[in-house]
């Protein structure tokens, strides 16, 4: 699929920097529509219409990244945040990665149950890691709770490495879609890409909200104290 909008509404935003001697600081974008794994649960699984507009806004952000040859390495619920009108915005780059000349990537990174076997196994992985980490959200978007999860992680890797192939889909989930969490195809029939694209849709959740400026609920986050960084004159910034 072609994108036709060169616009980057997909992604949580950078506004501009800030430094001083001790820190630099970045303004970002609010997204005070919470997250996806939130979301889950307070709402529990998602129905088929929901789960299509959040993948949709996903593939757009992978695509955008796909095109720079960066591979994502991270997506998951909690890397998914929704605005006050409910769109959806990628973020999480911390494993992001930008592919050499071999457009390949071997760092064991990412979060348990999310990695596909190539990372699990130190084989090599390039973009298609992100297809495979698509294929989990929608599951756990569908159903609530992750395909492959649990207390011990050699278990987990284990179960991945079985391949999706010897698990069974709860009822819950259509054939389509699970036949697109295994082969990422044709879910999307008549989805409205253009809207979305267009950012004119209207999100199937709207967040509770009051207000931008209502920051009455940091009231409720406990005080914390952070030590005051070390002062920085060592000029690394001249040309940032």
């Amino acid at each position: 699929m072609t994108v036709r909008f060169k616009r980057f509404i997909f992604f949580v935003r950078l506004h501009c920097t800030y430094k001083d001697d001790r820190c630099l600081y970045m303004l970002m974008e609010a997204c005070e529509g919470g997250d996806l794994w939130n979301l889950l649960r307070e709402r529990g699984p998602l129905e088929d219409d929901a789960v299509r507009f959040y993948a949709a806004s996903v593939l757009e952000a992978l695509h955008v990244l796909h095109t720079k040859d960066i591979v994502h390495r991270d997506l998951k619920p909690e890397n998914v945040l929704l605005d006050q009108r409910g769109y959806a915005k990628l973020t999480g780059f911390g494993c992001a990665k930008k592919l050499g000349s071999l457009h390949r990537a071997w760092s064991f990174c990412g979060s348990v149950g999310y990695q596909p076997p190539e990372v699990i196994l130190h084989q090599g992985h390039g973009l298609s890691a992100d297809l495979w980490a698509l294929g989990m959200l929608l599951y756990e978007l569908l159903n609530g709770s992750p395909l492959f999860s649990g207390s011990e992680q050699l278990k987990v890797y284990t179960a991945v490495l079985k391949g999706i192939d010897e698990l069974e889909f709860p009822k819950t989930i259509s054939r389509t879609a699970a036949h697109l969490i295994k082969s990422l195809c044709r879910w999307f029939e008549g989805f409205d890409w253009e809207g979305l694209q267009k950012d004119t849709m209207t999100p199937p959740v709207i967040p509770n909200v009051p207000c931008v400026s209502d920051h009455g609920r940091s009231s409720l986050l406990p005080e914390t104290h952070i030590e005051a960084a070390p002062l920085d004159d060592s000029g690394w910034d001249v040309d940032f």
